[in-house]
């Protein structure tokens, strides 16, 4: 029997792991429009997307209310898992992420000025992004040297420079009005309550060109992975492609600041648990970070709005509980990048 190359070749597993992450997405996204203070059944859920023309409170509670924030936690989520994929590959540190190098940091404190000013919401992701590529590149430069002591360098200055966000934020608090105060304050813990299709929108623009120029920065991320000497023994401008890098990941992480807060750590587990399922390829693996960012966000959201419904956890807040201890597990086991 003459078999075909396409009967011989066999699937890649990375192929059925991007599927399952795919189907355990839409899973997530349907127990998260059913779950809240108000419960849904699924057939009430299923006939409001059917028909989304017709009125009613089911109708209301899910593509006014629900299904904003679930595509606001999806966004969230992605860009904060390919934010950290990145800054993981370019820096070679398996404790790097947005929250950790003063990215967030860095966009909290442009897109908290930029509140208290009154500055239009469309234009605080790119305040955000100012801020946040500001402190990637100070902490950069300052963390600069040799591997075995640059990854302390970065972390130490990722905290530093955090620390003077946070005093930083805290002056434009005590300077602004009391009601500013409170809006700011309720953004900073992190969440997405009350957001809409406005902001949908505007999010999903801004991760959509971070996460297209990670694409576009694939193979200088896997040229980068080997070290700055390899990759310009490879032909790589060492010095424009980490720009680029930074750059990229600042700006999804800054979009992800300006509508939900600083929500730390999802850049930092995801890409580790990623990377158990499709390897330390950039081409695989961030997809597979967009997907279970994702994920994550939106179960944590789920979760953050129904544990103590019809109140609800701040977003940040619930997420630092499980990252800070996954941080330390990681900082005392040694990670293939």
């Amino acid at each position: 029997m003459i078999l075909s190359h396409g009967a011989d070749r066999a699937v890649s597993p990375k192929v059925f792991w991007l599927f399952g992450l795919t189907m355990l997405l839409l899973c997530t996204a349907v127990v998260s429009l059913a779950v809240g203070s108000v419960p849904l059944a699924a057939g009430s859920i299923a006939q409001s997307l059917a028909h989304p023309n017709i009125s009613g409170f089911t109708h209301a509670v899910v593509w006014d209310i629900r299904l904003p924030r679930l595509a606001i936690a999806a966004c969230i989520g992605a860009g904060l898992g390919v934010a950290g994929a990145m800054l993981q590959a370019l820096f070679r540190n398996p404790l790097v992420d947005p929250y950790v190098t003063g990215v967030s940091a860095g966009a909290a404190v442009a897109a908290t000025l930029a509140i208290a000013l009154g500055v239009s919401f469309a234009l605080v992701p790119a305040a955000a992004f100012a801020g946040g590529l500001a402190c990637a590149v100070i902490v950069t430069l300052v963390s600069a040297g040799d591997r075995a002591s640059a990854n302390l360098r970065l972390v130490l200055c990722g905290i530093a420079i955090s620390s003077l966000c946070a005093a930083l934020v805290t002056i434009v608090l005590l300077r602004s009005g009391s009601s500013d105060s409170l809006t700011i304050l309720g953004w900073l813990a992190g969440g997405i309550g009350g957001r809409g299709w406005g902001d949908v929108t505007l999010t999903a623009a801004y991760v959509t060109v971070g996460f297209l120029a990670a694409l576009l920065l694939v193979r200088p991320l896997n040229v980068l992975r080997l070290g700055a000497d390899a990759a310009a023994g490879f032909g790589l401008h060492v010095g424009r492609a980490r720009f680029a890098v930074l750059s990229a990941a600042a700006l999804v992480a800054a979009a992800c600041v300006a509508v939900s807060g600083i929500v730390g750590f999802v850049g930092l587990m995801v890409p580790h648990a990623a990377r158990r399922l499709v390897g330390g390829d950039t081409a695989w693996l961030l997809p597979a970070s967009a997907l279970g960012g994702a994920i994550v966000v939106m179960a944590a959201d789920a979760f953050a709005r129904t544990v103590v419904a019809p109140g609800e956890l701040p977003l940040g807040v619930l997420l630092a509980f499980v990252g800070v201890p996954f941080f330390l597990i990681i900082a005392r086991r040694p990670v293939e990048l």
